[in-house]
């Protein structure tokens, strides 16, 4: 570790794009120079009476996907044994060894050496004594130290006489000194410890909130083996309490990896702040509980599973802002999906856990679906959808989180059984005009309505459907067109335009005399016109109506490949026959992306109601990456009013910048147009400490109708063991305060 990390990080990123150039059948053995221009000009001989190839003044050895370079090399082809001084550096599946002298066999990987260094992020060390077995990654060594610190030298290291290392997994020191910056701290008669992506751990967030007051969370992530590990929280709130709770992580192959989630806490003051504005009386205990688990048993199987409990409607709110943001009502579900060529089987249940929220119980919902499949060597296609099931419609138990709701006694169920069938007939006309017309039909019988807010009695539908989908694409090329400052080589544009006729006449009976189930919900896209794509149920009623539709490309080669400059697509629906509280036509749909330079995205998606000619819905965001140094993110998200709920109005913007290798600063702003509020401000700063990071944030909260919160978190990570995934904190930066 006396010579700079940073030759080993060049020789980890020059070395695999060598060996992919090499063939892999058996020995590569060249002058340096020729693999790595600029370096020593070396030369090969080969000793026919000894079969000896030795290499001198700069040489390259590659033998199945293992690398050695070194200024003087002997190495017997026949045994693979090498004996290789000065400046020696071998590559083998991720790990980087450095040494004076060393003495390795090629087939056996069995390694000897006085003098070492080695680097296998996130552990690095040096010493003397070395023997080990390069494939089977387990090294005995002497006189050593070890560290994860990335750096010639290192803040802290363990010295000991004797260590056991075993990459990824752990490593095992006898008679070991903790050194910080050179000075002895600490002695172990014995240390073990794990290292790697699944190694103990403790986490530590200090902090203030004004909801909160002065709080310290804390986490310690243990690991059993590769089929268990979790993590132990424990945080305390002084204005809340104590509350914990355990995580554990099963690793089952196949069976898939399940996440078991507790979290409990006595909450001193649960009746605060916004939580008064909503009526609920929260109670002081409150836990919550998750269960996330997907497997692939065999092929074209899919298991999954899904719970999330919660003991009253606000405990994400309060403290697991993160997650209510993405998530305010999590589903819980378990669901089973088989697959074949052109079919597949799928079986969800949907059990209501949580009696705060509206839901729709599926107990169970089975489907089959037949994907579009040509009938037999017919021009002729089939695609078809069956299902039944049995479900109960669920209305929250409160009328006062949610205005609207009417309790349990306007719960409703029945069983529904529904199958659909539709013929297709592609065809191409002029080589250039695609044209399918089709016609389906579908029936669907509903049990007699039980529960309190019953109402309809046993029914039989039947909906009859047709149409036709048209388009076709051209394309133009202007290989001329250049630009330098908007990094034009060459435009090419695609033009397909596109037009579907969907025709539904009258259903048997009418949505408003059946149980909804699947329902239409608002969408900020247009909602399909034609079946099967369209599918909420219940709510099918007729349509005659034509989706026009125009979709714009624009491509150039950039130093990435091509890329598109513009991309726009936009679609109109025309009803021919407007049903009841609708208009002749549906919103104007424009989705539009434009990367006039690579480091330049701008997006926007809209939908313009052109009879009354004011916007529904309007979302747009541009980036600005130029360089890794700093970025913009500026975005605007605009619904109106009863369109989604009570409207929004939007505008948010993030800006990161990177002073220099050791200091960052991330400013976060969220103004609420609606009523000129700044509603969030998050303000962090970052420092790399050598071997770990740190970030100091400072958040303003303004919540409609209460006081403005203040949060002041510290949080930290270590570099071995990252915290978040990059780019984790700027995506969700709640959890730079610990929510």
């Amino acid at each position: 570790m006396t010579r700079p990390i940073t030759l080993l990080i060049f020789f980890a990123a020059m070395v695999p794009a060598i060996v992919t150039a090499q063939e892999e059948s058996g020995w590569t053995m060249e002058a340096l120079h020729d693999v790595l221009p600029g370096a020593p000009v070396g030369e090969w001989m080969y000793d026919f009476a000894t079969q000896m190839s030795r290499g001198t003044n700069g040489v390259f050895i590659s033998y199945h996907g293992t690398v050695l370079t070194a200024d003087n090399v002997s190495v017997n082809p026949q045994t693979g044994q090498a004996e290789a001084d000065g400046n020696v550096h071998i590559y083998q599946a991720g790990q980087i060894w450095l040494g004076d002298h060393i003495d390795y066999n090629f087939k056996t990987r069995q390694m000897r050496t006085e003098q070492f260094r080695m680097g296998h992020p996130p552990l690095f060390a040096a010493g003397s004594s070395l023997a080990g077995d390069i494939s089977n990654q387990v090294y005995d060594a002497r006189q050593i130290r070890v560290t994860t610190d990335d750096l010639s030298k290192p803040a802290y290291y363990i010295r000991a006489k004797h260590i056991h290392i075993v990459p990824d997994k752990y490593i095992e020191g006898w008679n070991g000194v903790l050194y910080l910056e050179g000075t002895p701290c600490f002695y172990f008669p014995y240390y073990r410890r794990n290292i790697g992506p699944h190694a103990d751990n403790w986490n530590f967030l200090p902090g203030y909130y004004t909801e909160f007051g002065p709080y310290l969370l804390t986490s310690y992530r243990w690991y059993l083996n590769d089929t268990v590990d979790g993590s132990v929280r424990a945080d305390y709130r002084e204005k809340r309490g104590f509350a914990g709770g355990p995580d554990l992580n099963l690793h089952l192959g196949r069976w898939g990896d399940p996440v078991i989630q507790y979290y409990y806490l006595h909450d001193l003051a649960p009746n605060t702040s916004t939580n008064l504005l909503t009526g609920e009386n929260i109670p002081k205990d409150r836990q919550e509980f998750g269960l996330k688990w997907q497997a692939t048993p065999s092929t074209n199987l899919n298991l999954k599973a899904m719970v999330n409990y919660q003991s009253d409607p606000l405990i994400l709110h309060d403290f697991f802002q993160g997650a209510y943001t993405a998530d305010p009502q999590p589903p819980t579900f378990t669901e089973a999906n088989k697959y074949w060529d052109n079919w597949s089987l799928d079986a969800l249940t949907t059990p209501r856990v949580d009696n705060f929220f509206d839901q729709v119980e599926r107990l169970p919902d089975i489907k089959l679906t037949g994907w579009r499949q040509e009938i037999l060597n017919t021009p002729i296609y089939y695609e078809s959808e069956s299902s039944a099931g049995y479900y109960r419609r669920m209305l929250a138990e409160t009328n006062m989180l949610f205005a609207g709701t009417n309790g349990p006694g306007y719960d409703y169920a029945a069983a529904r059984a529904d199958t659909y069938h539709q013929l297709l007939l592609p065809e191409t006309f002029f080589g250039w005009l695609n044209v399918a017309p089709l016609v389906g039909g579908r029936f669907t019988y509903y049990s007699h309505e039980t529960g309190p807010g019953a109402t309809n009695d046993e029914a039989y539908r039947t909906v009859f459907n047709t149409g036709v989908d048209a388009s076709f694409k051209a394309s133009q090329l202007w290989a001329g067109a250049t630009n330098s400052f908007f990094d034009v080589n060459g435009i090419r544009h695609v033009i397909e335009p596109s037009a579907s006729y969907a025709f539904i006449p009258h259903p048997s009976v009418a949505p408003q005399q059946l149980p909804q189930f699947d329902t239409q919900l608002p969408s900020p896209m247009l909602l399909p016109i034609q079946l099967p794509d369209y599918n909420d149920i219940d709510s099918i009623d007729s349509e005659n109506v034509i989706r026009f539709g125009l979709r714009n490309t624009l491509e150039t080669k950039r130093a990435d490949g091509v890329e598109n400059l513009a991309d726009w697509n936009i679609l109109l629906d025309w009803r021919l026959h407007p049903n009841p509280g609708q208009q002749t036509f549906d919103d104007l749909y424009s989705d539009l992306a434009l990367r006039p330079r690579t480091w330049v995205m701008f997006e926007s998606q809209t939908r313009y109601n052109i009879n009354s000619g004011y916007f529904d819905l309007a979302y747009h965001q541009v980036t600005f990456t130029p360089n890794s140094r700093w970025s913009w993110g500026l975005a605007y998200d605009y619904s109106r009013s009863g369109f989604v709920d009570s409207g929004d109005n939007y505008l948010s913007s993030t800006v990161f910048l990177r002073v220099n290798d050791n200091w960052g600063f991330r400013t976060e702003h969220d103004f609420n147009a609606l009523d000129g509020r700044l509603q969030d401000q998050f303000y962090t700063v970052y420092r790399d400490l050598r071997f770990w990071t740190a970030a100091l944030t400072f958040r303003v909260t303004d919540n409609e109708g209460s006081p403005v919160d203040y949060t002041v978190a510290f949080s930290f990570s270590i570099k071995a063991h990252p915290k978040y995934g990059v780019g984790g904190d700027a995506v969700e930066p709640y959890h730079l305060v610990g929510e």
